[in-house]
């Protein structure tokens, strides 16, 4: 079946998924502050916040919406990490369980000279395929996150040499794994500055992706007028697409007041 026409204007306005926050872009402010104003604004959920929070924040009436792993740069492109990687996704599988957290993050780690790209992806999906028959025991989605190698401003910003810069490449290797439990971390923002074009990309792809994150672009700063991205377009669409899951507000504020960034992201994704 083909994608939906661009020319497609019928809106959903009923929210379908979920808004949480990603914590580590409002450091230094410690989890459990940030947990209050997310609580006051409206959100759902956390994510990227120290594992040592979980059980306050939980108790506040929050999600915990995605567990991180074995970070972005050391990952399964070479396999002397298997071991590593197997090891930090399996003990972040147990914590999610544990704090009832439905994802558990994965990256594919940075090029490596004299790995070739077949290579460097044979090597991920044979380790992920080692970890993936626990993760569909406990009932926990591995999200691959697909970064952007272009932005070199800041080590949050962009990440050059990362070996999952391609939202096709990645959206391959969650094919590749044929399962529920494996999905495409897709992050607004990466994409944009990569490939652009994300309301198609988002059709095209919307059944391989387990988690959102948004962020502006250029800069990765607030969803607001200075920025390119039409969020409540990209809004409608992931909505129109039915997603049910979590969508991470991954943005680096600059205004004086984060947390009214925080509320104007929020009203903007609720629709």
């Amino acid at each position: 079946m083909s994608p939906p026409s661009l020319s497609e204007t019928n809106k959903v306005t009923d929210p379908t998924f979920r808004q949480s926050i990603m914590g580590w872009c409002f450091k230094p402010m410690d989890a459990l502050t940030l947990a209050r104003h997310a609580k006051r604004i409206g959100y759902s959920a956390l994510e990227g916040i120290d594992r040592s929070a979980y059980p306050e924040v939980r108790k506040m009436g929050l999600e915990i919406s995605l567990v991180s792993s074995h970070g972005f740069r050391q990952g399964p492109v070479n396999p002397e990490n298997h071991a590593m990687v197997e090891a930090k996704l399996v003990e972040a599988i147990d914590v999610a369980v544990q704090n009832g957290a439905p994802n558990v993050i994965t990256f594919t780690g940075m090029r490596e000279k004299g790995i070739q790209d077949e290579t460097a992806t044979a090597n991920c999906l044979r380790c992920w395929k080692r970890v993936l028959p626990y993760a569909e025991s406990k009932g926990i989605t591995l999200v691959l996150e697909h970064l952007n190698s272009v932005d070199d401003s800041h080590p949050m910003k962009g990440h050059p040499g990362y070996f999952g810069d391609d939202v096709h490449r990645c959206v391959d290797m969650v094919r590749s794994m044929d399962s529920r439990n494996f999905r495409l971390l897709f992050d607004i923002y990466h994409v944009q500055v990569m490939h652009g074009d994300l309301i198609r990309h988002i059709r095209l792809y919307h059944d391989f992706v387990g988690h959102y994150h948004t962020a502006g672009n250029p800069g990765r700063g607030e969803l607001d007028e200075t920025q390119e991205i039409n969020y409540p377009a990209v809004i409608t669409e992931i909505r129109r697409t039915g997603f049910d899951g979590f969508l991470a507000q991954e943005f680096i504020p600059t205004a004086e007041n984060p947390m009214a960034s925080l509320k104007h992201a929020f009203q903007i994704c609720q629709g």
